[in-house]
């Protein structure tokens, strides 16, 4: 099943601004398919554990603090080349020097309130849905 599932996260600021219909229905015209996807808040320990790949980086606290400080949406999506596409529908990190019409370029704030987190890789994908979601809650 190598390539086909991503794992994206839509980010406090962007729940905050009431972004996430937006930026489902971006997610839904760019072909992803939603196979799991729940509203939940991470408590600042489960914020550190799931980027403990960060930790000791100078925006570690910064970016558990901000992923911890409200409402998020995470959901598995699905599409041939998942990784990748989903990636380029998001956009850079950096808003500024994201696309036009990307998520980021639309929804983000700053590059530390981008508006949504995307797995970088086809492992880390596995790793962060895993994090998330059962077998149970995937269809």
């Amino acid at each position: 099943m190598s390539g086909i599932q991503t794992f994206t996260m839509i980010k406090p600021v962007a729940v905050k601004n009431n972004y996430i219909g937006p930026i489902l229905h971006m997610i839904n015209e760019a072909g992803f398919r939603i196979k799991a996807m729940k509203f939940t808040h991470l408590t600042k320990q489960q914020a550190m554990v799931f980027y403990s790949v960060h930790e000791g980086k100078s925006f570690f606290e910064d970016l558990t603090s901000f992923m911890s400080s409200g409402p998020i949406v995470a959901a598995i999506l699905e599409k041939d080349n998942a990784v990748a596409d989903f990636r380029q529908l998001i956009g850079a990190t950096d808003p500024a020097k994201a696309e036009q019409g990307t998520i980021r370029k639309l929804y983000a704030e700053s590059m530390s309130h981008n508006a949504v987190h995307g797995s970088d890789s086809d492992e880390n994908a596995i790793i962060e849905s895993d994090f998330f979601f059962s077998k149970m809650e995937r269809y």
